[in-house]
């Protein structure tokens, strides 16, 4: 049983440029592991709650130093000198040192860095890789069965990259790719070709969003995806064979007084899934994210009803990686997959628990990323050792990203595992 010696914090910058918790658990065994944990833009409205200074003077108000003190404080007096038979135990002393709902007295951003960096400190304590060490969370005795199918940034609107288009992002999957390899050497070829139709097009190399994705000034989400297909296509593959289509439409952003405002377009929740249905029906698109605003539950079963038969609809905003609203969503036939973000709940246990309900229900989950992440790569070991089907960390660009998927590139050379099937 690993006992934690000390914890050490400092704030740290994530990928732009605003501040993030990174932690050290040294354990009294003599082993010490460090972790560090993203941040969002887009994120809902039932999230855990990150702890900011809101000191206006300083990063607007974004500071973690409150964070950082409570882990070096409040965190450690509660678990350094204990016995751990487990993370879950590590996390629920931690939880009911917190005491509220959201993680608003000791913040998510520092329960979590703590949680990861134990789990870090475990799997080298054990002499095993950290993918294992999750895989054997998740199951005890268990391995690492598959790597996740990617699901890669190609283009972004909406909060990623300055709402030039409302929705937020358009992903291409490497369908016909077997390897990971395979698919990154794919995806470049797609990449490049985007960029290079975005010159023609648009008249300069389009910016990068947060993620990494191409952002050009698209006058509406229909060009984005024709423009996707044909980027598809330059780079000689076919699309709906070998290249597969995600959206993540992020409604939450343009939802108000309970209608939609897309390109002009005033809709209510069924002209929102007559829309989206239009999209599936033209587009070789497999997966659609948050298709509804996270509190229209009247017509999520809608949407479930009229694409979910040939298509993932994804909840993530919707379900915030939160059992009671997968639970929720489970019983009204609202969703068939989950967008597992760890720091949307704030604990490695918590988000197993999610994670394991979505699955027993039948679902796919899809491990996710956000939009500020930091070079660490803990998010590739998670995906593989609790079997996610899918991958989502951004685009093939920025180093923030990369340092994933440089990851699963030494997972899969390491392992010869399999890469998961796509759904259906």
């Amino acid at each position: 049983m690993p006992t934690i010696k000390r914890l050490h914090a400092i704030e740290i910058l994530d990928s732009r440029g605003r501040p993030t918790v990174q932690a050290t658990c040294e354990l009294a065994e003599g082993i010490s592991a460090t972790a560090s944990v993203p941040s969002g833009a887009s994120r809902g409205a039932a999230e855990a709650l990150e702890l900011r200074d809101c000191d206006a003077s300083r990063y607007r108000g974004l500071g973690c130093r409150k964070a950082v003190e409570n882990i070096k404080t409040a965190i450690a007096d509660t678990v350094c000198g204990v016995a751990l038979d487990s993370q879950t135990q590590l996390d629920n002393m931690m939880l009911a040192r917190d005491g509220t709902v959201n993680k608003s007295n000791l913040g998510a951003n520092a329960i979590l860095a703590v949680s990861i960096a134990f789990a870090r400190a475990h799997a080298a304590l054990l002499k095993r890789p950290l993918y294992q060490h999750f895989a054997a969370m998740a199951t005890p005795g268990g391995t690492a069965r598959q790597l996740p199918r990617m699901t890669i940034n190609l283009f972004s609107g909406g909060k990623h990259a300055g709402g030039q288009v409302a929705i937020q992002d358009v992903l291409i999957i490497p369908a016909a790719a077997t390897t990971i390899e395979e698919g990154l050497a794919t995806t470049y070829a797609v990449y490049q070709a985007a960029a290079e139709l975005g010159m023609k097009k648009y008249g300069a190399r389009a910016l990068t969003a947060d993620e990494g994705g191409l952002a050009p000034p698209f006058p509406n989400a229909q060009t984005m995806l024709d423009d996707a297909v044909t980027a598809i296509e330059n780079a000689g593959f076919k699309p709906g064979k070998d290249v597969v289509i995600a959206v993540d439409v992020a409604s939450s952003h343009f939802y108000e007084d309970g209608k939609y405002h897309l390109d002009g377009a005033v809709l209510d929740g069924k002209g929102m899934v007559d829309r989206l249905a239009s999209w599936v029906r033209q587009y070789p698109i497999v997966s659609v994210e948050d298709g509804l605003a996270e509190e229209d539950w009247a017509h999520w079963p809608l949407l479930r009803e009229a694409i979910g038969s040939r298509v993932l609809v994804l909840g993530d905003d919707l379900l915030c990686t939160n059992v009671g609203r997968i639970l929720k969503a489970i019983e009204l036939k609202a969703a068939n997959a989950l967008l597992l973000k760890v720091n949307q709940i704030g604990s490695l246990s918590e988000a197993l628990q999610a994670g394991q309900r979505a699955q027993g229900a039948g679902w796919s989950v899809t491990i996710s990323a956000r939009s500020g992440e930091t070079e660490d790569d803990w998010l590739a070991d998670l995906a593989v050792g609790w079997s996610g089907t899918q991958i989502k960390v951004g685009s093939i660009a920025h180093s923030e990203r990369l340092a994933k998927y440089n990851r699963l590139l030494q997972i899969e050379a390491e392992t010869k595992l399999p890469v998961a099937k796509w759904p259906g």
